[in-house]
């Protein structure tokens, strides 16, 4: 299976995100009940949260684009409350700065440096995180995220774009992440090799296989040494 390029998931792939978002609610509530208690008490973390959802379902255009989600429920909590005037880039800029400061897997920086060292690698997300906030652009050829690219995964034309951006043909391209459906699943689709990361050790029950499954990016960064060896 010949690789020449990489492309990565990043949420849950090179960092948990859980924390991230859950402490990123947190900071947004603060500043709330610290500037507008009034909209705090109204829209509580689990409200403000169930109002995004609700949006998401209400504006399905917007799929695509988690930021503009969430900047339209500020703005939607705070009309509710009779404010027109939301303070939507304050708190997007809250939001933004505590959402991107995430804690790698201990394994994933070794391995993005080995990596790097054998293939380029793209980045390709839904979500809105910011590799140079998170201090990783450096090792990234590309950076792709859905509301750039205007699909999310799994449509492969996000996909497609990735190894556009890089270059190559989709078959030359080996995409790793951890989502069954967004990452393996919509790579297949759009002809690359996929590679799932199984971090927790899941059985694998969503129909083909992937071509390869590793537990951690270290095992992936030794497979790709070891294949780029054995190609040269």
């Amino acid at each position: 299976m010949p690789v020449r390029a990489v492309s990565l998931d990043l949420d849950d792939t090179l960092w948990p995100v859980m924390p991230a978002l859950i402490e990123a609610e947190h900071c947004v509530d603060r500043w709330l009940k610290e500037h507008h208690p009034e909209v705090a008490s109204a829209w509580p973390i689990e409200a403000m949260r169930e109002l995004r959802e609700q949006v998401a379902r209400d504006h399905t255009h917007l799929s695509h684009d988690f930021s503009e989600q969430r900047r339209l429920t500020i703005r939607h909590a705070f009309a509710a409350c009779g404010i027109d005037d939301a303070p939507v880039d304050e708190l997007w800029r809250i939001y933004f700065a505590a959402r991107n400061n995430v804690e790698l897997y201990p394994d994933s920086l070794p391995a993005l440096n080995r990596i790097v060292e054998r293939v380029p690698i793209v980045a390709i997300s839904n979500g809105n995180a910011d590799l140079e906030v998170i201090g990783l652009h450096h090792l990234f050829h590309t950076r792709l995220n859905a509301a750039g690219v205007g699909v999310a995964k799994p449509d492969k034309r996000i996909f497609l774009a990735a190894a556009d951006a890089l270059g190559v043909a989709p078959e030359d391209v080996l995409h790793v992440g951890d989502d069954p459906l967004l990452d393996v699943i919509g790579a297949r689709e759009a002809g690359m090799s996929t590679v799932w990361l199984n971090r927790h050790g899941e059985t694998w029950s969503h129909g083909p296989a992937p071509d390869l499954e590793f537990a951690d990016m270290m095992s992936l960064a030794d497979w790709i040494e070891a294949s780029t060896v054995a190609d040269s």
